[in-house]
């Protein structure tokens, strides 16, 4: 779906509404203060948004409230047109770009940017644990460039980068967590919470690494040190690839992650990592059949998003940063 189709698809703010308010209250109406579903609509002569008030509560709320959108004063197909560009990009939009695409400052589009992430990351919670073959890896992300003033910058352990631990289902999704060290005991939380222990592990011979591979029902193993990066179907390049995702979305795009948004950024990049399907197709340099990986239809991107928007939010601080927010519903 490119632009043209997608403004035909919402050629007003009542059309993305009405989106909004099926994928939100697909069975009717719901009040997001008490949970009552009976509600009726406000009328009124001045221009606002649909608003609806509960019938048990009183309290009135529209399709925003206790979302990332609450109390937005933008259009919603502003809100619409900031997740189309974000989950339609290869590796990311930087805020100054985003700005200039959609109407609005830099710093409401930045903070847009922050929102719809969040979205991404609620829509993911519940996800079943990754399973089957997984690939494990650890990461130092972020730093100085490799070369500085004609000297080589030092790389991995020691340095002052952000260590990440990164778990990718082969054709699945993956999940990136931010790690304080790569110790076990670093590692055990993350790995309880993300993988199956019926998987089929697949890593380096790192060692901590070899001492989580004994908690899987299997465990394969390369070893990097004397260059074996594949051996059979025993590799951990699927999760190198995703770590080679987020580099070039560092570099190209966004240049610089804080540790404190950090996490939310990861998420964008495993959102759209998930949300992809394996598919057929013959490659006629080679003459043979090869499988690529090509993203759901943008509709149902946008769906899932909006879906993960309730009792979600994000707020500015009094230092004009932001700051999670729960709704109770």
């Amino acid at each position: 779906m490119n632009l043209n189709q997608l403004r035909n698809q919402f050629p007003n703010e009542s059309a993305c509404r009405q989106f909004f308010e099926s994928i939100r209250w697909p069975s009717g109406r719901i009040c997001p203060h008490c949970g009552h579903n009976k509600s009726w609509t406000i009328k009124s002569v001045v221009d606002r948004p649909q608003r609806y008030e509960c019938s048990d509560c009183h309290r009135q709320f529209t399709v925003t409230t206790k979302t990332p959108l609450h109390s937005t004063k933008l259009s919603l197909w502003t809100w619409l047109l900031a997740m189309y560009l974000i989950s339609t990009s290869s590796k990311g939009i930087a805020s100054t770009i985003l700005a200039g695409l959609i109407g609005t400052t830099q710093p409401t589009a930045w903070k847009i940017g922050h929102c719809i992430r969040k979205m991404m990351a609620s829509s993911q919670e519940g996800s079943p644990l990754l399973q089957g073959i997984v690939e494990l890896d650890e990461k130092y992300f972020g730093g100085k460039p490799p070369i500085v003033e004609g000297k080589p910058n030092k790389r991995g352990k020691g340095t002052s980068k952000q260590p990440l631990l990164i778990a990718v289902e082969r054709n699945g999704p993956a999940r990136a967590e931010p790690i304080n060290s790569e110790k076990v005991s670093d590692l055990q939380p993350i790995i309880d919470r993300t993988l199956c222990k019926s998987s089929h592990l697949m890593s380096d011979e790192h060692l901590s690494h070899m001492c989580l591979g004994k908690q899987f029902a299997a465990h394969s193993h390369v070893n990097h040190s004397r260059h074996e990066f594949s051996r059979n179907k025993v590799h951990s390049n699927t999760a190198e690839s995703f770590s080679s995702m987020l580099e070039r979305g560092r570099i190209g795009v966004f240049h610089k992650f804080s540790l404190q948004h950090l996490k939310r950024y990861l998420s964008e990049f495993e959102f759209r990592w998930e949300h992809r399907v394996p598919t057929e197709v013959y490659d006629a340099k080679r003459a043979k059949k090869k499988t690529v990986m090509k993203k759901i239809p943008v509709m149902d991107m946008l769906a899932l998003m909006v879906s993960g928007a309730s009792g979600c939010g994000l707020r500015r601080t009094r230092s004009w940063g932001l700051a999670d927010a729960t709704f109770n519903l």
